[in-house]
């Protein structure tokens, strides 16, 4: 199908805003745009009781945001927001961790966790593992079962919560008892696939500006390979829990995202994985105008309440 009519109006709108090329774009004028822009698309509803908290790791600290709908022990999303490992906020990220909650009836954590090219690969991903761990550990006063944990993210949030579900498995850490993964960068094991040729420019995120992603985050090409960066490459891929996978028609990364839910699959995880026509990378932050982008966040939240309480969780 073509590209819903809203989201085509508001590609139209922002291409003469699209740099040419992106050797001179500043990663603190993309956060500051970015921010804007979720600023005036962002329908925020109302949470019961949202909290602001610091997560002590080792020699650091990083912001999260607490989204609550109950007094009571609840279980949890630990939420991970996209923008490349360069850009993206606990406040970009607002309204769908608040819609997430309500729909799924849990308590959701959103990470600050430190952005490049300040913080270098894999820097993202020892403060999202750091802070499934620091979730964990502080159950009693976050009020959350320590039972139901799952991870998820957009993008590259989405590529942090399945590795931070990998490093729980490595190291035996907490127990994840779920995965949400919305359009995420779980890397590719061919060489160029069909859904970055077709859509390699004109919907926002292009080829361009995924490769000065890349440059902004790591510290060379070879730790494209790292099962860190691109978790398909892992070994330990079948002690994942279970996943939904959501991805978009029009998205460059469709296909790598298609690609891990096949894997997963090939090796005995059990994964929901639906593509969403019409939609492109990103559309997430337009569930409160576009009818398929709200399908899909209502499909993400009743799987999660699903496994939440209909499920039985992981020992």
């Amino acid at each position: 199908m073509p590209v819903n009519p809203t989201i085509q109006f508001y590609l139209n709108q922002l291409q003469n805003d699209l740099p040419v090329t992106y050797d001179r774009l500043d990663p603190l004028e993309l956060r500051r745009q970015e921010d804007a822009m979720m600023t005036r698309f962002q329908h925020k509803e109302h949470v019961q009781e949202v909290e602001e908290v610091t997560l002590t790791l080792s020699g650091r600290t990083i912001p999260g945001r607490v989204y609550r709908t109950t007094e009571t022990i609840a279980p949890v999303l630990v939420y991970y927001h996209g923008g490349g490992y360069v850009s993206g906020s606990l406040d970009t990220h607002d309204a769908i961790c608040r819609t997430l909650a309500n729909e799924a009836d849990c308590t959701v954590i959103s990470i600050g966790y430190r952005l490049a090219p300040e913080h270098k690969f894999p820097a993202a991903v020892e403060d999202a593992y750091g802070a499934l761990v620091w979730v964990a550990d502080h159950a009693d006063t976050l009020r959350i079962d320590r039972a139901r944990i799952a991870v998820g993210g957009d993008s590259a949030g989405g590529a942090l919560a399945t590795v931070s579900a990998l490093i729980a498995v490595e190291r035996d850490g907490p127990p994840v008892v779920h995965q949400l993964l919305l359009y995420p960068v779980t890397g590719t094991e061919e060489n160029v696939p069909l859904s970055m040729v077709e859509h390699a420019n004109g919907y926002l995120l292009d080829e361009g500006l995924i490769r000065w992603f890349q440059h902004q985050y790591f510290n060379d090409e070879t730790e494209l390979k790292h099962p860190y960066a691109s978790p398909i490459f892992s070994e330990y891929l079948a002690d994942l829990p279970p996943a939904t996978l959501l991805t978009a028609e029009y998205d460059p990364l469709r296909d790598l995202g298609r690609a891990y839910a096949n894997k997963l699959i090939s090796l005995g995880v059990s994964v929901t994985y639906h593509n969403y026509g019409g939609l492109i990378h990103g559309f997430v932050n337009y569930y409160a105008y576009v009818p398929e982008a709200r399908r899909a966040v209502k499909e993400a939240a009743r799987a999660l309440r699903h496994v939440f309480y209909t499920q039985k969780t992981r020992p």
